[in-house]
């Protein structure tokens, strides 16, 4: 059974890294950094959403 470690930012981070530094790399040309950023987006607004009070409430003027 594998192991499953969802998306953070220093993984997001080290991929795009990666993928900056050598654009022919398979990395780069399947936009992997590109799906790990939206895996990091994903996973953040999916931690958000389990604390208490988010999304925060509307501000009324």
């Amino acid at each position: 059974m594998s192991k499953h470690t969802p998306m953070d930012k220093e993984a997001a981070a080290r991929i795009q890294s990666a993928a900056a530094k050598n654009p022919d790399s398979d990395t780069a040309r399947d936009e992997f950094d590109r799906r790990a950023q939206s895996a990091r987006d994903t996973n953040e607004a999916r931690d958000h959403d389990d604390d208490e009070g988010w999304p925060p409430a509307p501000v009324s003027a």
